[in-house]
Protein backbone atom coordinates (compact mmCIF):
# COMPACT_ATOMS: atom_id res chain seq x y z
CA UNK A 1 0.00 0.00 0.00
CA UNK A 2 1.43 3.37 -0.97
CA UNK A 3 1.65 6.21 1.55
CA UNK A 4 -1.13 8.01 -0.32
CA UNK A 5 -3.43 4.99 -0.04
CA UNK A 6 -2.95 4.25 3.65
CA UNK A 7 -6.73 4.32 4.33
CA UNK A 8 -6.42 6.91 7.07
CA UNK A 9 -9.20 9.28 8.11
CA UNK A 10 -7.77 12.76 7.69
CA UNK A 11 -7.77 15.01 10.79
CA UNK A 12 -10.07 17.54 9.10
CA UNK A 13 -12.61 14.79 8.35
CA UNK A 14 -12.49 13.60 11.93
CA UNK A 15 -12.91 17.15 13.27
CA UNK A 16 -15.92 17.72 11.00
CA UNK A 17 -17.53 14.55 12.35
CA UNK A 18 -16.86 15.54 15.96
CA UNK A 19 -18.39 18.99 15.39
CA UNK A 20 -21.51 17.62 13.67
CA UNK A 21 -22.40 14.88 16.19
CA UNK A 22 -23.62 17.13 19.05
CA UNK A 23 -26.01 19.00 16.73
CA UNK A 24 -27.45 15.70 15.52
CA UNK A 25 -27.86 14.37 19.05
CA UNK A 26 -29.67 17.51 20.22
CA UNK A 27 -31.92 17.51 17.15
CA UNK A 28 -32.73 13.83 17.67
CA UNK A 29 -33.66 14.33 21.33
CA UNK A 30 -35.85 17.36 20.63
CA UNK A 31 -37.61 15.94 17.59
CA UNK A 32 -38.04 12.33 18.62
CA UNK A 33 -38.77 12.71 22.32
CA UNK A 34 -40.74 15.96 22.11
CA UNK A 35 -42.38 15.98 18.64
CA UNK A 36 -45.33 17.98 19.94
CA UNK A 37 -43.16 20.83 21.24
CA UNK A 38 -41.38 21.89 18.06
CA UNK A 39 -42.99 25.32 18.20
CA UNK A 40 -41.13 25.90 21.45
CA UNK A 41 -37.79 24.17 20.85
CA UNK A 42 -37.22 23.99 17.12
CA UNK A 43 -36.57 26.25 14.13
CA UNK A 44 -40.25 26.12 13.13
CA UNK A 45 -43.38 24.40 14.36
CA UNK A 46 -43.52 21.03 12.61
CA UNK A 47 -46.91 19.34 12.39
CA UNK A 48 -48.17 16.66 12.59
CA UNK A 49 -45.89 14.74 14.95
CA UNK A 50 -44.97 12.03 12.44
CA UNK A 51 -42.75 14.43 10.50
CA UNK A 52 -40.48 15.35 13.44
CA UNK A 53 -40.33 11.65 14.35
CA UNK A 54 -38.93 10.87 10.89
CA UNK A 55 -36.48 13.73 11.20
CA UNK A 56 -35.40 12.65 14.68
CA UNK A 57 -34.88 9.07 13.50
CA UNK A 58 -32.68 10.29 10.68
CA UNK A 59 -30.63 12.49 12.98
CA UNK A 60 -30.09 9.54 15.33
CA UNK A 61 -28.81 7.48 12.40
CA UNK A 62 -26.57 10.38 11.40
CA UNK A 63 -25.21 10.75 14.93
CA UNK A 64 -24.27 7.06 14.91
CA UNK A 65 -22.60 7.38 11.51
CA UNK A 66 -20.53 10.46 12.33
CA UNK A 67 -19.52 8.96 15.68
CA UNK A 68 -18.14 5.99 13.77
CA UNK A 69 -16.35 8.39 11.41
CA UNK A 70 -14.76 10.18 14.37
CA UNK A 71 -13.55 6.86 15.83
CA UNK A 72 -12.67 5.03 12.62
CA UNK A 73 -9.12 4.10 11.70
CA UNK A 74 -10.09 3.24 8.13
CA UNK A 75 -11.50 5.77 5.67
CA UNK A 76 -12.92 3.17 3.30
CA UNK A 77 -15.16 1.83 6.10
CA UNK A 78 -17.01 5.14 6.40
CA UNK A 79 -16.60 6.88 3.04
CA UNK A 80 -19.82 5.48 1.62
CA UNK A 81 -22.03 7.71 3.79
CA UNK A 82 -20.59 11.06 2.73
CA UNK A 83 -22.21 11.53 -0.68
CA UNK A 84 -25.66 10.42 0.58
CA UNK A 85 -25.36 12.98 3.37
CA UNK A 86 -24.29 15.56 0.78
CA UNK A 87 -27.49 14.88 -1.17
CA UNK A 88 -29.51 15.22 2.02
CA UNK A 89 -27.92 18.53 2.98
CA UNK A 90 -28.47 19.94 -0.51
CA UNK A 91 -32.17 19.05 -0.26
CA UNK A 92 -32.35 20.69 3.17
CA UNK A 93 -30.66 23.84 1.87
CA UNK A 94 -33.16 24.07 -1.00
CA UNK A 95 -36.10 23.55 1.37
CA UNK A 96 -34.75 26.18 3.75
CA UNK A 97 -34.10 28.86 1.12
CA UNK A 98 -37.46 28.17 -0.53
CA UNK A 99 -39.44 28.69 2.68
CA UNK A 100 -37.53 31.17 4.83
CA UNK A 101 -40.80 32.85 5.76
CA UNK A 102 -41.99 29.68 7.52
CA UNK A 103 -39.18 29.72 10.10
CA UNK A 104 -39.08 31.37 13.50
CA UNK A 105 -36.35 33.93 12.82
CA UNK A 106 -36.24 34.94 16.47
CA UNK A 107 -35.26 31.47 17.66
CA UNK A 108 -31.62 30.42 17.95
CA UNK A 109 -32.58 27.04 16.43
CA UNK A 110 -33.37 28.80 13.14
CA UNK A 111 -29.88 30.25 12.92
CA UNK A 112 -28.27 26.94 13.85
CA UNK A 113 -30.37 25.15 11.22
CA UNK A 114 -29.60 27.75 8.56
CA UNK A 115 -25.85 27.82 9.21
CA UNK A 116 -25.68 24.02 9.20
CA UNK A 117 -27.54 23.64 5.91
CA UNK A 118 -25.66 26.41 4.16
CA UNK A 119 -22.25 25.04 5.18
CA UNK A 120 -22.58 21.24 5.23
CA UNK A 121 -23.46 20.99 1.50
CA UNK A 122 -19.93 22.30 0.96
CA UNK A 123 -18.00 20.84 3.91
CA UNK A 124 -19.25 17.25 3.70
CA UNK A 125 -18.43 16.65 0.01
CA UNK A 126 -15.17 18.56 0.43
CA UNK A 127 -14.17 16.18 3.24
CA UNK A 128 -15.07 13.22 1.02
CA UNK A 129 -13.15 14.64 -1.95
CA UNK A 130 -9.98 15.25 0.07
CA UNK A 131 -10.10 11.96 1.96
CA UNK A 132 -10.93 9.71 -1.00
CA UNK A 133 -7.27 9.70 -2.05
CA UNK A 134 -6.44 7.51 0.97
CA UNK A 135 -8.85 4.71 -0.04
CA UNK A 136 -6.87 1.64 -1.20
CA UNK A 137 -9.93 0.61 -3.30
CA UNK A 138 -9.37 -3.06 -2.49
CA UNK A 139 -10.90 -5.73 -0.30
CA UNK A 140 -9.65 -6.08 3.23
CA UNK A 141 -7.23 -9.00 3.56
CA UNK A 142 -9.44 -11.03 5.91
CA UNK A 143 -13.15 -11.77 5.74
CA UNK A 144 -14.05 -9.12 3.18
CA UNK A 145 -16.03 -9.74 -0.02
CA UNK A 146 -17.97 -7.92 -2.73
CA UNK A 147 -21.75 -8.10 -3.08
CA UNK A 148 -23.08 -10.15 -5.96
CA UNK A 149 -24.32 -8.54 -9.17
CA UNK A 150 -27.88 -9.54 -8.29
CA UNK A 151 -27.77 -7.77 -4.93
CA UNK A 152 -26.16 -4.73 -6.53
CA UNK A 153 -28.91 -4.62 -9.15
CA UNK A 154 -31.57 -4.75 -6.43
CA UNK A 155 -29.84 -1.91 -4.60
CA UNK A 156 -29.69 0.18 -7.78
CA UNK A 157 -33.41 -0.40 -8.38
CA UNK A 158 -34.22 0.61 -4.80
CA UNK A 159 -32.08 3.72 -5.23
CA UNK A 160 -33.97 4.74 -8.37
CA UNK A 161 -37.39 4.31 -6.74
CA UNK A 162 -36.49 6.23 -3.60
CA UNK A 163 -34.84 9.05 -5.51
CA UNK A 164 -37.90 9.38 -7.76
CA UNK A 165 -40.05 9.94 -4.66
CA UNK A 166 -37.51 12.43 -3.32
CA UNK A 167 -37.40 14.36 -6.59
CA UNK A 168 -41.18 14.73 -6.82
CA UNK A 169 -41.39 15.80 -3.17
CA UNK A 170 -38.76 18.45 -3.83
CA UNK A 171 -39.81 19.73 -7.26
CA UNK A 172 -43.59 19.35 -6.99
CA UNK A 173 -44.52 19.17 -3.32
CA UNK A 174 -48.20 19.85 -4.09
CA UNK A 175 -48.35 16.61 -6.08
CA UNK A 176 -47.22 14.57 -3.08
CA UNK A 177 -49.17 16.58 -0.52
CA UNK A 178 -52.37 15.51 -2.30
CA UNK A 179 -51.63 11.79 -1.90
CA UNK A 180 -49.25 11.54 1.07
CA UNK A 181 -50.22 9.24 3.98
CA UNK A 182 -50.08 12.07 6.52
CA UNK A 183 -50.44 15.83 6.30
CA UNK A 184 -47.57 17.76 4.74
CA UNK A 185 -46.92 21.41 3.96
CA UNK A 186 -44.72 22.60 1.08
CA UNK A 187 -41.84 23.00 3.56
CA UNK A 188 -42.23 19.63 5.27
CA UNK A 189 -42.71 17.91 1.90
CA UNK A 190 -39.33 19.20 0.76
CA UNK A 191 -37.75 18.32 4.12
CA UNK A 192 -39.13 14.77 3.90
CA UNK A 193 -37.67 14.67 0.37
CA UNK A 194 -34.23 14.88 1.93
CA UNK A 195 -34.92 11.80 4.02
CA UNK A 196 -35.74 9.89 0.80
CA UNK A 197 -32.75 11.29 -1.09
CA UNK A 198 -30.28 10.14 1.56
CA UNK A 199 -31.12 6.40 1.56
CA UNK A 200 -31.50 6.44 -2.22
CA UNK A 201 -27.90 7.59 -2.62
CA UNK A 202 -26.83 5.12 0.11
CA UNK A 203 -28.31 2.28 -1.97
CA UNK A 204 -26.62 3.63 -5.10
CA UNK A 205 -23.25 3.87 -3.36
CA UNK A 206 -23.64 0.31 -2.05
CA UNK A 207 -24.25 -0.84 -5.62
CA UNK A 208 -21.17 1.04 -6.85
CA UNK A 209 -18.73 0.18 -4.05
CA UNK A 210 -19.79 -3.36 -3.24
CA UNK A 211 -17.12 -4.08 -0.61
CA UNK A 212 -18.82 -5.34 2.54
CA UNK A 213 -16.19 -3.59 4.67
CA UNK A 214 -17.19 -0.28 3.04
CA UNK A 215 -20.92 -0.93 3.38
CA UNK A 216 -21.27 -2.25 6.93
CA UNK A 217 -21.20 0.93 9.03
CA UNK A 218 -23.46 2.92 6.72
CA UNK A 219 -25.87 -0.02 6.57
CA UNK A 220 -25.98 -0.13 10.37
CA UNK A 221 -26.82 3.56 10.40
CA UNK A 222 -29.68 2.99 7.97
CA UNK A 223 -31.05 0.12 10.05
CA UNK A 224 -31.10 2.34 13.14
CA UNK A 225 -32.97 5.09 11.30
CA UNK A 226 -35.53 2.72 9.77
CA UNK A 227 -36.20 0.96 13.06
CA UNK A 228 -36.94 4.24 14.82
CA UNK A 229 -39.14 5.47 11.96
CA UNK A 230 -41.22 2.30 12.23
CA UNK A 231 -41.48 2.79 16.00
CA UNK A 232 -42.61 6.35 15.25
CA UNK A 233 -45.29 5.08 12.88
CA UNK A 234 -46.65 2.80 15.60
CA UNK A 235 -46.49 5.68 18.08
CA UNK A 236 -48.30 8.20 15.87
CA UNK A 237 -50.56 5.97 13.80
CA UNK A 238 -53.34 8.49 14.39
CA UNK A 239 -51.53 10.96 12.12
CA UNK A 240 -52.05 8.64 9.13
CA UNK A 241 -54.98 8.61 6.73
CA UNK A 242 -56.04 4.99 7.14
CA UNK A 243 -58.34 5.26 4.10
CA UNK A 244 -55.30 5.98 1.93
CA UNK A 245 -53.71 2.86 0.40
CA UNK A 246 -50.34 4.66 0.41
CA UNK A 247 -50.41 4.53 4.20
CA UNK A 248 -50.04 0.77 4.07
CA UNK A 249 -47.68 0.81 1.09
CA UNK A 250 -45.42 3.31 2.90
CA UNK A 251 -45.37 1.29 6.12
CA UNK A 252 -44.91 -2.05 4.37
CA UNK A 253 -42.18 -0.61 2.16
CA UNK A 254 -40.18 0.64 5.13
CA UNK A 255 -40.68 -2.67 6.89
CA UNK A 256 -39.48 -4.65 3.87
CA UNK A 257 -36.50 -2.34 3.47
CA UNK A 258 -35.53 -2.85 7.10
CA UNK A 259 -35.90 -6.63 6.78
CA UNK A 260 -33.84 -6.57 3.59
CA UNK A 261 -30.99 -4.60 5.17
CA UNK A 262 -30.96 -6.82 8.26
CA UNK A 263 -30.97 -9.91 6.03
CA UNK A 264 -28.08 -8.47 4.00
CA UNK A 265 -26.13 -7.94 7.20
CA UNK A 266 -26.86 -11.50 8.38
CA UNK A 267 -25.85 -12.92 4.99
CA UNK A 268 -22.62 -10.94 5.08
CA UNK A 269 -21.74 -12.17 8.56
CA UNK A 270 -22.33 -15.74 7.43
CA UNK A 271 -20.05 -15.26 4.45
CA UNK A 272 -17.38 -13.76 6.68
CA UNK A 273 -17.53 -16.72 9.05
CA UNK A 274 -17.25 -19.17 6.17
CA UNK A 275 -14.33 -17.25 4.71
CA UNK A 276 -12.56 -17.21 8.07
CA UNK A 277 -13.19 -20.95 8.58
CA UNK A 278 -11.87 -21.72 5.10
CA UNK A 279 -8.73 -19.67 5.78
CA UNK A 280 -8.08 -21.60 9.02
CA UNK A 281 -8.39 -24.94 7.24
CA UNK A 282 -5.83 -23.83 4.69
Amino acid sequence: MTSGRDDRVLPATRVLAVVIVPFLVVACVLLYLFPGDTGRWFAWEVKPRMTPLIMGSGYLAGAYFFTRVALSRSWHRVHLGFLPITAFTVFMAIATLSHLDRFDHGHVAFWVWTVLYLTTPVLVPLAWWRNRATDPASLEPEGDFALSRRVRALLAAAAAMQFAVAAVLLVSPATMIAIWPWRLTPLTAQVVAGWFALPSVVALMMAIDARWSAIRITLQSQVIGLAFILLGIAREWGDFDTSNSLTYAFTAGLGLLLVGLVALGALARGMQRRAASSALRR
